[in-house]
């Protein structure tokens, strides 16, 4: 095995759904009703779609960075992944081009792929531009859009704070965008909401090889989506902006 890969669990492998065969198969019945002649062969079955198996792969991926199993500064090659998550190099290898893409790591010729790494400083300016960004949406949001609208993304702050709860990291992760998400998207502006929360996954990833957060940092994070969603609704908008500034700032993502 390639140096600088990991080796293979089997825990972590990527099952793909299993195609349903139809019980009975078009043309199976004459125009009486009878049972029609079996043919000779079986269709086959439908192969899984390449780009299927891809976002699969991509998930696991990115459940991989957020965690720290995938850590900054190593190389690790597409068919040693491959094996890991029991596909093909080939899936690997389009989710990482898209992994490089969005910066999380880089691409090393005739080795594999980089998990790129962050310092401090990096992650100091990922949060100075995410709060130039977000917060102003935020504020602008906070006099423009009616409290019954805050209260849809209430399911996505509980689905965080029980991510949180459970100590689930990649979990967290994956609510923390999906509420960013949902809440700059209010904007109606894609380019903004695409950018945001490429940002995001940006710092979310930049701490994957430290130490494993405490639940209770995990909570605090979380508990600052529900403050938000119900400073919103009350419409109090000086304790809006304060609570979304603390929340971008860079000291509270590290998770």
């Amino acid at each position: 095995m390639e140096q600088g890969t990991v080796e293979p669990q089997p825990e972590a492998r990527v099952w793909l759904p299993a195609q349903a065969a139809s019980a009975e198969p078009y043309g199976a019945r004459d125009r009486g009703g009878a049972p029609a002649a079996a043919p000779c062969t079986r269709p086959p079955r439908p192969r899984p779609r390449r780009h299927s198996v891809r976002g699969q792969v991509l998930d696991a991926l990115r459940r991989a960075l957020t965690v720290g199993e995938l850590l900054p500064g190593e190389v690790y090659s597409a068919p040693a992944l491959g094996e890991r998550y029991g596909v093909s190099a080939t899936p690997v290898r389009e989710a990482m081009q898209q992994l490089a893409g969005e910066g999380a790591v880089e691409v090393v010729p005739n080795r594999g792929f980089r998990v790129c790494e962050r310092s401090s400083r990096d992650l100091a300016e990922l949060s100075e531009v995410r709060t130039m960004l977000e917060l102003p949406a935020i504020v602008r949001l906070a006099r423009a859009v009616p409290p019954e609208r805050w209260e849809e993304l209430r399911p996505l702050a509980e689905d965080g704070v029980a991510a949180a709860a459970r100590g689930d990291r990649a979990g967290y992760a994956e609510a923390d965008h999906a509420f960013h998400q949902a809440l700059i998207a209010l904007t109606g502006n894609r380019r903004l909401t695409e950018v945001t929360g490429g940002l995001l996954r940006r710092a979310q990833w930049s701490a994957g090889g430290g130490g494993r957060p405490r639940t209770a940092d995990l909570l605090a994070d979380a508990s600052e989506h529900t403050a938000l969603l119900d400073a919103l609704v009350a419409q109090e908008h000086a304790v809006v902006e304060r609570i979304a500034r603390t929340h971008l700032s860079a000291a509270r993502h590290r998770h």
